[in-house]
């Protein structure tokens, strides 16, 4: 849901978001330190929230066990990942958009607006 900003629901998907950027903020930071911070990005996963929602998790038409969830994290956490995200297979997507999320730093903070805004 941190990727997903269109899907319903802003507010979950907002929550996850802080969480992914504080994951990565204190990677970051404290990762120099010797100290290691891993954001786990699940999918929708079988676990008792959907009860007591109200809806049942069998309606879902992919839905991930928890033991496979933890698993995977697990192996990302070896792998020194600081984003495993379990239900993606293949890796190089979330590198190239990540590496298009820091191409852009460079140019978030100019003294002037970008030329495709002047009039």
């Amino acid at each position: 849901m941190a990727l997903i900003p269109e899907f319903t629901l802003g507010i979950y998907g907002a929550t996850k978001s802080y969480v992914l950027t504080l994951s990565q903020s204190l990677q970051a930071e404290l990762g120099p330190r010797g100290v290691y911070v891993q954001a786990v990005l699940p999918a929708a996963t079988r676990t008792e929230i959907w009860q007591r929602s109200g809806r049942s998790v069998d309606d879902l038409s992919a839905v991930m066990d928890v033991d496979e969830l933890v698993d995977a994290a697990l192996v990302g956490f070896d792998r020194r990942e600081p984003v495993t995200i379990p239900s993606l297979p293949d890796a190089e997507q979330w590198n190239t958009f990540n590496g298009a999320r820091q191409a852009m730093l460079p140019n978030l903070a100019q003294p002037h607006a970008a030329a495709r805004y002047r009039i």
